[in-house]
């Protein structure tokens, strides 16, 4: 019997039997003296549990008119410090601790639930650390506003900037999805002025404003086809998608193997040792990034265009540092 299944235990036998010996309540759990002062002190301390020692009776029991209901959501310690871990992960992303901040109460009582002090729970979150790069932050109020219009299903009139032509045009849109990628938060949506699915960047959003007016509901299938097909978050809707085949020396190809470049992505050793990656793609903007970051190791089959592109690139780089 692990220790959440002693506590449950516990609190029956004292609901049922109204107050209960030491010693019955040792003999009913199977465990040391130790353990069970340990897991009566964890339920009055950590679980707020109202059990008391009655002298009178020589046994513990709740309360009189005290009521307590143990948590319905339980997990185990493997469970919770990979909760705690997933937490550390997402502040990593959450710049304004947005996210977070609804997540505390949640976060405190798991922190609670692994046993050992405070302290010990905060170190063991602070042995996980997202470094972040090149990271737009965007407004708390605007995330929270647009996360409240997509889970109420409601249309959001909003101003926005656009920063291929520095212009800034006003919007009504559907929410559909939020998407963090390469830590910039983008908000997937309909735009009823396009008649179109659109993806827009939360940092470039300077206002915005939900309406009563009911959203239009874009099924995923569609939403994932129409935004997610081409490589990058500048794929766009209906662009049309190409297919970029890179080869990369033996040198890189055992890195390169275990990246994932996009979900649609294929890939297969050569017979000499080098790698061929496949992947989709319709603006080549963030596949050049990529690509560059291995420099010689990587060359571009059959895409003139691209190859000619990541070349000038290359030369481009080379000439900054002669």
């Amino acid at each position: 019997m692990d220790r959440t299944e002693r506590f449950y235990k516990i609190e029956r036998l004292l609901r049922a039997r109204g107050c209960v010996s030491f010693a019955a309540l040792q003999e009913e759990l199977d465990v040391s003296p130790a353990t069970l002062k340990r897991d009566l002190q964890y339920l009055r301390d950590r679980l707020d549990a109202p059990i008391v020692y009655d002298r009178f009776d020589n046994g513990y029991r709740f309360e009189q008119d005290a009521r307590h209901e143990l948590p319905g959501m339980w997990f185990n310690e493997k469970e919770i410090t990979a909760l705690l871990t997933m937490h550390q992960l997402m502040s990593g992303l959450d710049d304004d601790g947005v996210l977070s901040r609804h997540l505390q109460p949640l976060i405190d009582k798991l922190q609670g639930m692994l046993g050992g002090d405070e302290g010990e729970s905060r170190e063991l979150m602070r042995r996980v650390k997202l470094i972040s790069t090149a990271r737009r932050r965007a407004p708390s109020r605007h995330f929270e506003l647009l996360g409240g219009a997509l889970v109420q299903k409601k249309r959001v009139w909003m101003r926005y900037f656009k920063r291929s032509d520095r212009k800034e045009s006003e919007r009504e849109v559907s929410p559909q999805r939020l998407v963090n990628y390469r830590n910039t938060w983008y908000l997937d949506a309909w735009c009823h002025a396009s008649e179109g699915l659109r993806r827009f960047a939360l940092d470039a959003i300077r206002e915005a404003k939900v309406q009563d007016t009911r959203a239009r509901q874009v099924p995923l299938k569609e939403l994932e086809a129409e935004l997610d097909a081409g490589y990058g978050i500048y794929s766009g809707a209906g662009a049309k998608v190409k297919w970029a085949t890179l080869v990369f020396h033996a040198d890189a190809a055992q890195w390169v193997a275990a990246e994932e470049w996009h979900p649609g992505q294929q890939g297969r050793w050569l017979a000499d040792g080098r790698y061929e990656l496949r992947v989709p793609y319709s603006d080549p903007t963030e596949l050049v990034m990529d690509v560059l970051r291995h420099g010689d190791s990587v060359t571009v089959t059959g895409d003139k265009a691209l190859a000619t592109l990541i070349a000038q690139r290359l030369r481009s780089a080379a000439a900054q540092y002669a």
